[in-house]
């Protein structure tokens, strides 16, 4: 009988030293899978970010070519309230991005339930064995789906939709066989509350179709230099921070192949001696992530896709068009 008790205690050893090495890996893993997809390594990384003027945080109309909503801002200088502000940059995301006091709650909680778990306590009483690790998982999925309903409750209440009442027309866009952004098309206007009128014309949309290649071109051979004259400051320190991680995971994202397939000009307009103009641009692309020695794909593929995003440039009195935010579409 000493050896059937010594087999149980051995197994039993085996099975919680199992469930604190799962615990632990999903502690640390479950972030960064939350936080980003390794399909939008391309430039912006999936996030939303950037600053639409005093417009940031209301939401762009819909077009034709982005029909459903746009993300908010997961990065992003300004703050509610105050247009454009570059004292300081927010971070986004549930955990530690952008979540304020309740991406903190979401973490503090999925932690120490976590750690609990880890000392015999947990989120409802802890584990007692190799068959509670479907419970761990199924509790973390709970807290995760309760968490993000309670922010997507909390940026919807704080967030003014003043936008859709302030739109003007929208100008439709297609690209053609060897014709320009604005081939053939007329001005579009914008205009909202609070700031004047603008006529975006052909040649402004011809900007906004390279300044879509160029962009992605600078980020694939980081060249950061290049994009400090492709989009604002806030913009690039956003690259700046997305080439840095994917230094330190030893990859480089190359994006090629890019094509704008369609655009629409969902709103325009001009705040002081700065002007605006928001576009939804559907575009193909090949984006694969690549091993920095090796040149292996790590990410992506070589097969081309499809990305809609709504792009908000921005230029001063008598300067040139820059990217000043990239919005994902829902």
């Amino acid at each position: 009988m000493p050896g059937i008790w010594e087999t149980n205690m051995n197994f039993s050893q085996w099975s919680r030293t199992v469930v604190k090495t799962i615990a632990v890996v999903l502690a640390l893993a479950l972030p960064t899978a939350l936080a980003i997809s390794s399909a939008d390594a391309r430039v912006g990384g999936g996030f939303s970010s950037g600053s639409r003027g005093s417009r940031t945080f209301s939401a762009p109309p819909s077009t034709t070519t982005a029909p459903g909503s746009t993300s908010q801002f997961n990065r992003t200088y300004s703050q509610p309230g105050t247009g454009f502000n570059n004292a300081a940059p927010a971070r986004g995301g549930l955990f530690g991005r952008g979540g304020g006091f309740l991406g903190g709650l979401a973490a503090g909680f999925l932690g120490a339930g976590l750690l609990g778990m880890l000392f015999g306590g947990g989120l409802f009483g802890g584990l007692g064995g190799l068959s509670s690790i479907l419970g761990l998982i199924i509790q973390i999925v709970l807290v995760v789906f309760v968490v993000r309903l309670a922010m997507s409750w909390w940026q919807r209440r704080n967030s003014p939709q003043a936008a859709y009442a302030g739109a003007g027309p929208q100008t439709s866009y297609r690209s053609g066989l060897g014709g320009g952004l604005g081939s053939g098309l007329g001005g579009g206007f914008g205009f909202g509350a609070n700031s004047a009128p603008l006529e975006i014309k052909p040649a402004d949309y011809e900007a906004f179709e390279r300044l879509l290649g160029d962009i992605q071109s600078a980020w694939s051979n980081e060249d950061v230099a290049k994009l400090h004259t492709l989009a604002t400051p806030e913009m690039v320190s956003y690259f700046e921070r997305d080439l840095a991680e994917n230094r330190a995971r030893n990859a480089v994202n190359k994006v090629t192949n890019v094509k704008l397939l369609q655009g629409d000009l969902a709103e325009a307009w001009r705040e002081g001696e700065t002007d605006y103009a928001t576009v939804a641009m559907r575009f193909a692309l090949t984006d694969k992530t690549v091993d920095r020695n090796t040149g292996a794909i790590v990410a992506g593929s070589e097969q081309p896709g499809e990305v809609t995003e709504v792009w908000t440039f921005a230029r001063r009195s008598g300067g040139a068009w820059e990217l000043s935010a990239i919005q994902q579409t829902n």
